[in-house]
């Protein structure tokens, strides 16, 4: 069978096909490798379209950035295109489960048999204790939950939350379990107190989970019908929902909070889209106000072309610095000035020299010239604008490759300076004919004390009738309805911002815009403690990662034999370092604060992104091995060929329950919107991988039981890249 991988590569200024044809999908793979490494190094970004065909199952995607095509791993555990990949049908589930002695698929309201293992069992236990108690399945359902500990069961009924009226909760409990028929899923049930723990029989759950993972690949655990505005009708087409982080201010420090929303927002995005929403990833940028004026002016005393293409942040930033210096000198004479005038008149003497000089000062200061150059923004001045636009576009790119790094790319880059004065004016009419606002010694407030003490009084326009933040905020709401026409928009920003969140949702409340406040969310998080490096506090994206990967390196120095393994040490300490920032921002609840430890984070000991990188590449190194050792397992069909009852070892059962875990822990995520629950799971399964390998030794065993325990592997590597991949990280396979 031939396979035939192509690759139309479309630039602003050139345009290049590549194809070729291999009898194995890792030749490809490593072709595929070689010509993407060459295209990066080009620092291409281009529309891509690539044909993938594999016998029968042909496939195609577009994908628009230099992110995406990064992401299309080299690796022959993965195909090219999600919609060429196999999934469990429920045939399969029936014919599979027909092997077992049921008749039917189990399958309760909202469940999703052919997705989630753990709905099968919920339904299938639901279904026979409904039978024996006569209790309604729509209570019995919802009480098996998981269970903290193994040994109380695979899942667990409190026999009390059935609501039934009995004396004796625990003789009813036994009463349940003695009832309880024989199954051909479950082993008989065992009462603890006045709960019943059931066990799932190994031998058909691995049966079941192990085909789901193999043939779902990098789908198994999602579920894209949580999506659906109808769930029963597909043809309904997708929610939308936007998510806007990360929001740094141009020319200013990318500072921690920058990161956390960042990294925060895009494993939110990640997760959405996996449950099917299309998702719009927003970059509110601040690239509005007056500061703006300053930098122009800054860039004419201090600017350099060069540079500015080079590292339009870095050198926009300190050119920020130099005219903001300035700035404040002359505040700093104004002031002295101010002083000594009023002494000399004081004293009857002349103060002309002093107040010529104020006046040059308040004439042709920073701070006059800065007010005019914005005033010529505001009013639409060409020139004015075409340089500001030039200073946001540079930046908006060195952005674009910095982000690309996280695995991160937006749809829409905002900000402040998009907001339409006409969505402001719309807000203040409609603030004023409901009597949102008053006036308040020249300024305009919106008083939310009556609704909540804690909303205190918000400032909707200054007394020089500029307009604020949060007015703005308003209007970028009122014109992303209309654009968007959204389900849901969540803000990624820092609990220091509840206050203001919250007055804003109030807001559009009493403005009657309920369409837009009930679908908004703010998902805030702590602050980042110590955020420094060895050579200094960071100010921005790009040198936080740059020193975290440095560190890395030189940790992974520390074994030469490794070191020496790897292809590329650079780009794996790159990816190593940037898994380390990331996973040690993800690990704890969101809403807590954290140290930056730069040493514990790149440490391979622990739970670190290193650590989960690591159990990824050992996995990945189990798979290259034995094709070393045996290339006929290259062209099996794992899914098919393993004969999974040969995996009784405790071990692999363990292994099996984690992975049929993983779909319920996507679910579970979707509801606490918290990273940590993902990391939380995969460090347990990586746990469990560490004790495994001395027990369920791969090459070297006979080969049947050398097959079915590769399959054991590469699906638990298949859970582990997918969790991995809604965090955001990029797995790597050697290192």
């Amino acid at each position: 069978m031939a396979h035939r991988l192509t690759y139309s590569v479309i630039t602003s200024s050139h345009a290049a096909a590549f194809e070729c044809k291999a009898p194995h999908v890792s030749t490809l793979c490593t072709i595929s490798s070689k010509l993407r490494s060459h295209i990066q190094r080009q620092s291409y970004t281009f529309n891509r379209s690539v044909v993938y065909e594999c016998g029968s199952t042909k496939a195609t995607e577009s994908l628009q950035s230099l992110r995406q095509f990064s992401q299309i791993d080299s690796s022959p555990f993965q195909s090219l295109d999600a919609s060429a990949r196999l999934t469990v049908s429920m045939e399969d589930l029936t014919n599979t489960l027909a092997t077992l002695g049921l008749d039917k698929v189990p399958q309760e309201p909202n469940t999703y048999p052919a997705l989630n293992p753990f709905d099968i069992y919920r339904s299938h236990i639901t279904e026979l204790l409904s039978q024996v108690s006569g209790v309604d399945k729509q209570i019995i359902y919802p009480t098996l939950a998981w269970t903290a500990k193994t040994e109380h069961g695979d899942l667990q009924l409190a026999v009390p939350a059935l609501r039934q009226k009995k004396k004796d909760m625990k003789a009813f409990a036994q009463e349940l379990a003695d009832a309880f028929p024989e199954s051909p899923l479950v082993k008989k049930p065992i009462v603890t107190n006045t709960s019943i723990g059931f066990f799932f029989k190994p031998e058909t759950l691995t049966s079941l989970v192990l085909p789901m993972v193999l043939k779902s690949k990098d789908n198994y655990g999602f579920n894209k019908n949580f999506g659906l505005k109808n769930p029963l009708d597909p043809s309904s087409g997708a929610k939308k929902m936007i998510v806007e982080f990360s929001s740094p201010n141009i020319a200013k420090p990318f500072h921690a909070g920058h990161l956390r929303s960042t990294i925060i927002g895009g494993f939110l995005a990640n997760l959405y889209e996996r449950a099917g929403w299309d998702v719009v990833r927003m970059n509110y940028l601040g690239d509005w106000g007056k500061q703006y004026g300053v930098l122009a002016i800054g860039f004419d005393l201090y600017g350099n072309e060069e540079e500015l293409v080079k590292n339009p942040i870095g050198h926009l930033y300190d050119i920020y610095v130099k005219v903001s210096n300035v700035q404040h000198q002359e505040a700093e004479e104004m002031k002295t000035l101010k002083a000594e005038a009023a002494k000399l008149k004081e004293e009857g003497k002349d103060a002309s020299e002093q107040e010529n000089k104020i006046k040059k000062i308040e004439t042709e200061g920073i701070d006059e010239q800065a007010r005019k150059y914005f005033k010529g923004m505001v009013d639409g001045e060409p020139k004015a604008l075409g340089i500001w636009k030039r200073f946001r576009d540079l930046s908006i790119e060195k952005y674009k490759q910095t982000y690309a790094r996280l695995n991160i790319h937006y749809d829409d880059y905002s900000g402040e300076s998009q907001v339409k004065d006409e969505s402001m004016d719309l807000a203040a009419k409609i603030m004023w004919e409901k009597g949102v606002c008053q006036d308040s010694e020249g300024a305009v407030i919106v008083d939310l004390t009556p609704h909540s003490k804690k909303l205190g009084k918000a400032v909707v326009k200054k007394k020089d009738g500029t307009s604020l933040y949060l007015t703005r905020d308003i209007g970028a709401a009122i014109e992303r309805v209309d654009k968007y026409h959204f389900d849901r928009m969540i803000y990624v920003v820092a609990s220091q911002q509840d206050l203001h969140l919250a007055q804003l949702f109030k807001i559009e409340e009493l403005m009657g815009r309920k369409d837009i406040s009930e679908k908004c969310q703010h998902i805030n998080f702590g602050m980042v403690l110590g955020m420094s490096t060895r050579k200094g506090t960071a100010k921005f994206l790009d040198d936080i990662l740059r020193d975290v990967g440095d560190k890395m390196h030189e940790v992974m120095k520390t074994n030469d034999a490794k070191y020496a393994q790897v292809k590329d040490p650079e780009q794996t300490a790159d990816t190593l370092g940037i898994s380390a920032v990331m996973v040690q921002d993800m690990k704890g609840k969101r809403i807590n604060n954290y140290t930056f430890d730069m040493d514990r984070m790149t440490s391979f000991e622990g739970d670190t992104g290193p650590y989960l990188q690591y159990a990824h590449a050992r996995l990945c190194s189990i798979y290259r091995k034995a094709v070393d050792a045996d290339p006929s397992l290259a062209e099996l069909d794992l899914a098919s060929a393993a004969d999974l009852s040969l995996l009784q070892e405790d071990k692999a059962v363990e292994l099996v329950r984690q992975l049929a875990s993983w779909p319920d822990t996507f679910v579970n995520t979707l509801k606490t919107q918290e990273p940590t629950t993902v990391i939380t799971y995969l460090f347990k399964m990586a746990h469990a991988l560490s004790s495994s390998y001395d027990h369920l030794q791969v090459v070297g065993s006979e080969k049947k039981v050398m097959i079915a325990r590769l399959a054991l592997y590469v699906a638990a590597r298949q859970v582990l890249y997918n969790g991995m991949r809604v965090l955001g990280l990029s797995p790597v396979e050697r290192m």
